[in-house]
């Protein structure tokens, strides 16, 4: 029999059979239960060595400095990023010239190269200074000395990702309505208090997932600095131990394992603060009720209320 609520039949509806999603899903399953089997029961992956050195000390070192030169990459790359994204709407042109010449720079080349230029720069420049230009330098030191490989490493990372973040910064800052930043100013609130409380969170909601994205990249392209050479970074350490053992595959399938890891704790991280600054911008979340909780309350809605022309 139809089910009644308030008045209104309800009709007892059936999804329609679909079969062929079944068997699609079959196929699937059956790929990847071949896939796992393989995995698992090939001899040449040597899992028995992968679990072996999985937490050794030269793998969690390498995992060590990875997280070090991803973490001090980000923060260089964000610095500059919002340095630069402000600059590009500066109505200055020097700033937004050269904001536009360095992004276009670090975009327009490779990583790679840019980082096998960072390890020759002793090479270019033997000796720092400095001092007024063409004039008497105050300090001089030997370039090789304190621009080691480390530096070397996560200087070149920052100065690349922070081009890549700049457009993100840029596009996130201009999502934000201008009516809002002149309404602000009528109200007399100085620049930097508009841009910190009611510019930049709302440019967050559009910023976090990119940045997310570009933290995950960054993680696994800190395997390129071996260009510099950095040689405590964990794609490095695992190749090197793999072919001093005679063994490449199970290291670098332990420290395939330590990135998927690390990625799956960013990807948390990432998505808790997404839900951070989406609050005030989610209907279900500002009401407090989800779809099922909705749809199973007595009373009805205004709009069901003017579609079933029931009086309140």
């Amino acid at each position: 029999m139809p089910h009644v609520k308030d008045g209104v039949e309800l009709l007892d509806a059936k999804p329609v059979p679909r079969p062929g999603r079944w068997v699609g899903a079959g196929v699937v399953a059956v790929i990847v239960a071949m896939a796992v089997h393989g995995l698992v029961t090939n001899p040449n992956y040597q899992w028995s060595t992968v679990w072996a050195w999985l937490f050794s000390q030269s793998i969690m070192s390498g995992v060590l400095f990875t997280i070090i030169l991803t973490v001090l990459a980000m923060l260089i790359g964000t610095a500059l990023a919002i340095t630069m994204a402000i600059m590009r709407q500066s109505i200055n042109p020097v700033l937004k010239w050269v904001a536009t010449a360095y992004i276009w720079f670090f975009r327009g080349t490779p990583i790679y190269t840019q980082l096998i230029f960072w390890s020759l720069l002793p090479t270019l420049y033997p000796k720092l200074s400095l001092g007024i230009p063409f004039g008497p330098e105050f300090v001089t030191f030997e370039t090789a000395a304190y621009f080691t490989p480390f530096w070397m490493a996560f200087v070149g990372l920052g100065l690349n990702e922070g081009a890549y973040l700049a457009e993100i910064m840029r596009a996130g800052l201009l999502s934000v309505d201008k009516g809002q930043w002149e309404a602000a100013t009528a109200l007399g609130m100085p620049r930097s208090l508009i841009f910190r409380r009611i510019v930049l969170p709302q440019a967050m909601r559009v910023i976090v997932p990119p940045i997310g994205n570009e933290t995950i990249s960054m993680l696994k392209t800190t395997s390129l600095v071996s260009a510099i050479p950095f040689t405590l970074e964990l794609t490095f350490v695992a190749r090197q131990k793999g072919q001093a053992m005679f063994a490449p595959v199970p290291l670098l399938i332990a420290a395939a394992i330590w990135y998927l890891l690390i990625t799956t704790l960013l990807m948390w991280i990432q998505s808790y603060i997404e839900k951070h600054f989406a609050k005030g911008f989610d209907r279900r979340e500002t009401t407090g009720a989800s779809p099922a909780q909705s749809d199973s309350d007595d009373e009805p809605s205004p709009s069901q209320k003017r579609f079933l022309d029931v009086t309140p």
